[in-house]
């Protein structure tokens, strides 16, 4: 070779004629990569980690295949990250190299690195011998040693140093995708958004809410709300770590946790706010507020909602797809628990892209009961090492606060609590009273007549199937208008438009029957008299509870509590219903009791035995103190078999989905044609815009794997990235759509959708 200056890391873009010089590759992604890093104290590791990531492509082989590759979708299928793995473990990195050979497959278990590593450096010795003879040109300024660069506590601890390990790949990854992206782009820089002043967002914000609250509720209502907002603002000033917001359903902490979040990273200058919520339909209604509270005519949209994806780090998805992965690059995002902690807890690039996004930040976990109890020992200690270690802010909310503390990932981190005196807010917000039809069990038609008897009535199902029971019975008996159906099966710009004008219909005083599966009743903003409720967690009638006479116009609305004798629930509800029975119902408290709840989530977290090693959760805990990051995100090796055990992974929700964008779920026949050619053009254009993968996330609903066993329903699903319709793809659906209740698969899809 003559020199780094004829060196590439990449060809040029399609139709382009500049080729991305390796020496400019490595500083570029090594400085992006130190400045993601620089908030949780890791820059200068992740300088190093960047800029030897892809030293191994100075070797002639791999020069002399890119060149004979270049124009064409063949890879050059030559090793390039072994050398720049070794390089940094030998110089004092250590077991942080994992970053550099995971930078484009993924994390791997450090206990397989060693081998892994010394068989690619082997079958490529004369490409690794040329390499490091361009080496001291490349990076003239490689130190002899990096160990003194590694903070010691990531030494200390082996699940603070794993912790560590995603952040810098994350950083890593990112950086690199940025980098090669602006090359294919024809861009001059990377395109990062500059740190905001939030400062200016939270006046922005105060301002806003002000107007948007006047004149919303009762007086008293409206009273309790202020002093709520007012005391989570006034926490805002404490030094950053875990706080708990517990106020009841209908006291606004969608927008006091909202407050507390940007005064914090006002006054404690970090640098993004992220709500988490366990339900699309949340992350649709919140991320429309926060909008409104922060979004400005003229200027680059501030609030980011993130929630269907495919995986785009699967190969077969093309590696555009790769690098059009979303990273929150935005101050205000507004994701799902799914997105958040399969990102935090992955192994893929596309998912981790973000991942370090979440250092230095305010996190908003709203509706926290809702976390997925055997993923609790990962997630809670994940959240602890953020807190402790990365400068992160926690919040929990929620009008059911679990009891974190009686679990050893919590046990001895201190809170603040924002409100003092949870059990007279509760005492002043009560508006309900309970009811109980647990004996005889009505059937699901039965509770629909009784719910269409008197003026408006919102049901709550355990599945879609139950849901559009009722559902059916209403459209066979009411007039047109009054009956609305909202699950999953529907597009999330669909389900929006149902509760607007259910809302709509409800403030002008006109009847709405709402059937709704589970994902109405946690944080959803929709007030009606009276609401049935099928029976379910504590928490989960609680929570449903909440969309029952909510602004206080009644003396007191009605919550009936109904087990069907028709109907079905989800499997992991069993345990829970158990404990729900023996704690609330008839003869013994009623949910809204907060004084009952820490004794129900106790007796729930014992019957689970969440603290017993073999429990799948404590069993991730073992993995991530060994550093085995494959085994966190697809489970075990059985040697017997040579396949992983994903039973036994770090999963938020059993069966990864096939996202199915939906043009027919579009308002108007106009929105349906453009979202088709849309779709035309991702799947003509080689580098996919994030902006325009962005549009399709209003329509996009996720349909269960097991859909696939039926060829007619694969027949129907036509790729959007890639060439497969599989896990995890993002697919079109070329089907039908109901305008009621949504994509319509055969009369069993109710088993199909998550």
């Amino acid at each position: 070779m003559s020199g780094t200056a004829s060196l590439w890391a990449h060809s040029p873009a399609p139709g382009g004629i500049g080729w991305h010089a390796l020496r400019d590759h490595l500083r570029g992604t090594g400085e992006l990569a130190r400045r993601f890093a620089s908030p949780f104290g890791g820059g200068d590791v992740a300088y190093w980690l960047g800029a030897l990531h892809d030293v191994g492509k100075a070797g002639c082989d791999w020069q002399r295949k890119l060149k004979t590759v270049a124009g064409t979708d063949q890879p050059v299928g030559i090793d390039h990250k072994a050398l720049g793995t070794r390089l940094a473990s030998e110089r004092g990195l250590g077991r942080l190299a994992v970053a550099i050979y995971g930078h484009h497959g993924g994390l791997v278990d450090v206990s397989d690195l060693g081998a892994a590593v010394k068989e690619r450096l082997a079958k490529n010795r004369g490409n690794v011998a040329s390499a490091e003879q361009a080496l001291s040109q490349l990076l003239p300024d490689l130190p002899p040693s990096l160990a003194g660069l590694v903070p010691a506590s990531w030494r200390q601890d082996p699940r603070v140093g794993e912790m560590a390990v995603r952040l810098c790949f994350s950083a890593l990854v990112d950086a690199d995708s940025l980098d090669t992206s602006a090359h294919f782009q024809g861009l001059a820089e990377p395109r990062v958004r500059d740190v905001v002043d939030f400062g200016y967002l939270y006046d922005l914000f105060e301002r806003r809410r002000g107007e948007a609250v006047a004149g919303r509720g009762t007086a008293s209502i409206g009273a309790v709300r202020e002093q709520v907002f007012a005391d989570c603002v006034a926490a805002a000033g404490e030094p950053s770590g875990m706080f708990r917001l517990g106020a009841p359903t209908g006291a606004g902490k969608t927008l006091a946790s909202a407050g507390f979040a940007l005064r914090h990273a006002k006054e404690r200058g970090m640098h993004r706010v992220i709500v988490a919520v366990p339900f699309l339909t949340i992350t649709e209604q919140n991320a429309s507020v926060y909008r409104r509270m922060l979004d400005e005519d003229g200027v680059e949209p501030r609030v980011l909602e993130h929630h269907s994806q495919a995986d785009f780090d699967d190969g077969r998805g093309g590696r555009w797809a790769r690098l059009a992965a979303e990273n929150w690059d935005a101050p205000f995002v507004v994701t799902t628990f799914v997105r958040l902690f399969e990102s935090l807890f992955g192994r893929k690039p596309s998912a981790m892209r973000r991942v370090h996004r979440l250092a230095n930040s305010v996190i908003v976990l709203d509706e926290v009961q809702a976390l997925p109890h055997r993923m609790l020992a990962p997630i809670l200690d994940g959240l602890r090492l953020l807190v402790e270690h990365f400068g992160t802010t926690v919040l929990l909310s929620s009008a059911t606060q679990p009891e974190f503390w009686a679990l050893n990932e919590f046990g001895d981190l201190p809170v603040t609590d924002l409100i003092r005196d949870t059990p007279k807010l509760v005492n002043d917000l009560r508006r309900v009273r309970f009811e109980w039809q647990l004996e005889p069990k009505p059937t699901l038609v039965e509770i629909a007549a009784q719910a269409a008897v008197d003026g408006s009535a919102l049901v709550v199902t355990n599945t879609t199937a139950d849901a559009k029971t009722v559902f059916d019975h209403w459209r066979d008996s009411e007039p047109e208008g009054v009956a609305w159906h909202l699950s999953t099966r529907m597009c999330p710009d669909h389900r929006r438009r149902v509760l607007e004008q259910a809302r709509q219909r409800l403030q002008n005083g006109e009847r709405v029957l709402l059937v709704s599966t589970q994902l109405i009743e946690a944080g959803v903003d929709v007030d009606f008299p009276v609401v049935f409720r099928a029976q379910a967690p504590a928490d989960s009638l609680l929570q449903a509870a909440g969309r029952a006479n909510r602004e206080g116009r009644l003396a007191s609305g009605r919550v009936i509590v109904f087990a069907p004798a028709d109907g079905g629930q989800p499997p992991a509800y069993k345990t829970l219903v158990d404990c729900t029975r023996r704690h609330f119902g008839p003869g013994r408290s009623d949910p809204d009791n907060p004084n009952a709840l820490p004794g129900y989530y106790t007796d729930v977290y014992d019957a689970l035995n969440l603290a017993d090693g073999r429990h799948v959760g404590q069993q991730i805990q073992q993995a991530r103190a060994r550093w085995a990051f494959q085994t966190v995100t697809d489970g075990p090796l059985d040697g017997s078999t040579g396949r992983r055990d994903s039973k036994l992974a770090f999963r938020m929700i059993d069966d990864e989905g096939i996202s199915v964008v939906t043009p027919q779920g579009a308002e108007t026949p106009e929105q349906q044609r453009d979202l088709e050619e849309l779709i035309e053009r991702l799947r003509r254009d080689p580098v996919p815009a994030m902006a325009q993968l962005r549009r399709l996330q209003p329509y996009t609903t996720n349909v269960h794997p097991s859909a696939l066993r039926s060829a007619g329903v694969s027949a129907l699903m036509r790729p959007l990235l890639g060439t497969e319709v599989r896990r995890g793809a993002l697919v079109e659906w070329c089907g039908g759509y109901d305008r009621h209740t949504g994509i319509d698969l055969d009369p069993r899809f109710e088993d199909f959708v998550l």
